[in-house]
């Protein structure tokens, strides 16, 4: 069991290299904007709850397992928005969980348009329980001593979002701006260590009506996330540590107002030396809004790196709920 463990530790390990990105990934990230931008509190025009699942890889013992919730609801007249965003993300034999408060302040900006600048503040705790691990040595210095380490590390983000309801938006956000050490300790020596690193994330899409009638509307919408502003950044001296930047295209269209279907590409811009390619996925995703305010969906990942055969794709469940006090019931949901 901890052999296949290992195994699985040491794939994620390289996929993670390859695909970049430290932070939580999940398909459905268009309902999910606040984890990344904290600008986007209150910007749907009322209080919206929601939960996600995602199981990455799933056939292989110790891949990545991520849940996320959230809340954000405008106050004061729509001009303030607040939220709260909580995240647990488990790799292997290791736990971060992210609890985050977010304040976002509108400004209109001619016509319906508005910028939402904001900013939030929170904590993680990062965790590892190395015995779960089957060493190949016994005496191994990178994992004597404490073999089950705890962190409790501070940081704050920003964001800003220009967007027009349901026609338009674009938005760059940075949810931790501190760069976080995962030595514990006084030894400042260690040429490797583990290291969290600032990641930004540029997002747009829009609205488009097929019909007169408004019942279908097509949305296409894309996010680019990146570490070190588009080039590969590293600590290591071997220079085995690199991220490429990696982007998301989504194509969605909804059919009156109630069902939501869609398709999307996700993929790297650069490569590493030896890799075919730098393809990480094809996805399909669903999502059904009830007249109450109620919404759920379901996402299935087709993996396209060497994970194709151990792996058997990738998921994701949510369910949500949206509070239209104006209307008392959602009438036209909202698009971003």
């Amino acid at each position: 069991m901890r052999k296949i463990i290992t195994i699985a530790v040491i794939l994620i390990a390289v996929s993670q290299f390859a695909q970049a990105q430290q932070d939580a990934m999940f398909t459905k990230y268009m309902f999910n904007t606040l984890n990344y931008n904290p600008a986007y509190a209150g910007t749907r025009g009322y209080l919206s709850l929601g939960a996600l699942h995602r199981t990455q890889w799933w056939g292989i013992e110790g891949a990545p397992h991520s849940q996320t919730v959230w809340a954000h609801s405008p106050v004061k007249g729509d001009r303030i928005g607040l939220g709260f965003g909580l995240v647990n993300d488990i790799i292997g034999p290791t736990r971060s969980t992210t609890a985050n408060i977010s304040y976002a302040y509108h400004i209109p900006v001619g016509g319906k348009n508005k910028l939402s600048v904001g900013v939030q503040g929170g904590v993680t705790n990062w965790s590892a329980n190395w015995n779960k691990l089957d060493f190949e040595s016994q005496i191994d210095q990178a994992y004597s001593g404490d073999i089950t380490p705890s962190l409790w590390l501070p940081n704050f983000g920003v964001g800003l979002y220009f967007y027009n309801q349901n026609k338009y938006f674009v938005g760059i956000g940075v949810p931790h701006i501190i760069e976080s050490d995962y030595r514990k300790g006084d030894d400042v020596t260690t040429e490797m260590w583990a290291k969290n690193y600032r990641h930004y994330y540029f997002s747009a899409g829009g609205a488009i009506p097929i019909d007169k009638s408004g019942n279908f509307i097509f949305k296409p919408q894309a996010l680019v996330k990146t570490v070190a502003l588009f080039g590969k950044k590293s600590d290591d001296p071997s220079g085995n540590i690199g991220a490429p930047t990696e982007f998301d295209i989504d194509l969605s269209v909804l059919f009156y107002n109630t069902f939501w279907v869609g398709g999307s590409f996700r993929s790297s811009i650069e490569k590493f030396a030896g890799d075919k390619s730098s393809f990480d996925s094809a996805d399909l995703w669903v999502s059904y809004f009830f007249k109450n305010g109620t919404r759920i969906g379901a996402a299935y990942d087709y993996t396209l790196t060497k994970l194709q055969q151990p792996a058997r794709g990738s998921f994701e469940i949510m369910l949500g709920y949206d509070f239209d006090f104006k209307e008392k019931k959602i009438v036209t949901p909202r698009y971003f």
